[in-house]
C-alpha cells in the first residue's frame, strides 16, 4: 500500500472513531448533583446547589434538563438554567467542554428532582 492511500485509510479511521465518540455523548452522559448547602432565603426556602457535569469525551451544548414543577423562591440567573420550551436551558446553550460544569442555586421547601433531556455533542 502507497503512503498516501494509509494515510487516507488512517485518517477516514479516526473520523470513524470520533463519530463514533460523538454518538455516545447522549443524555445520560451529563451528571446532575444537587446538595442543600445548610442556607436558608427569606428565613424559610432550603438553598440548593446543582452542578450539572458534562461526562462526555467531547463538548456539548445545548443541554437541557427535566425538572417537573421547578420553581425557585430566588432569582436563578437565566444565563445559567431557565425554562425554555417544555425543558430547562443550561448555561444559555453554550459549550460546555468535556469534565466541566455548571453549577447555579435556587431556593424552595424541597429539592426538585432534575435529569437531562437532551444534549448536542461538538466532536
Amino acid at each position: 500500500m502507497s503512503r498516501s492511500i494509509k494515510l487516507i485509510a488512517a485518517i477516514f479511521l479516526l473520523l470513524l472513531v470520533a463519530r463514533a465518540e460523538c454518538q455516545r455523548c447522549t443524555p445520560s452522559s451529563i451528571s446532575v448533583e444537587q446538595t442543600n448547602t445548610g442556607k436558608k432565603a427569606g428565613g424559610i426556602d432550603t438553598v440548593f446547589q446543582v452542578t450539572v457535569t458534562n461526562r462526555c469525551r467531547c463538548a456539548v451544548n445545548n443541554v437541557y434538563l427535566r425538572s417537573n414543577g421547578f420553581s425557585s423562591s430566588t432569582p436563578v440567573d437565566p444565563k445559567l438554567f431557565r425554562r425554555a420550551g417544555s425543558g430547562y436551558l443550561l448555561g444559555d446553550g453554550q459549550r460546555i467542554p468535556s469534565s466541566k460544569s455548571v453549577t447555579f442555586q435556587y431556593a424552595w421547601d424541597h429539592y426538585f428532582k432534575m435529569a437531562p433531556a437532551s444534549v448536542q455533542a461538538q466532536c
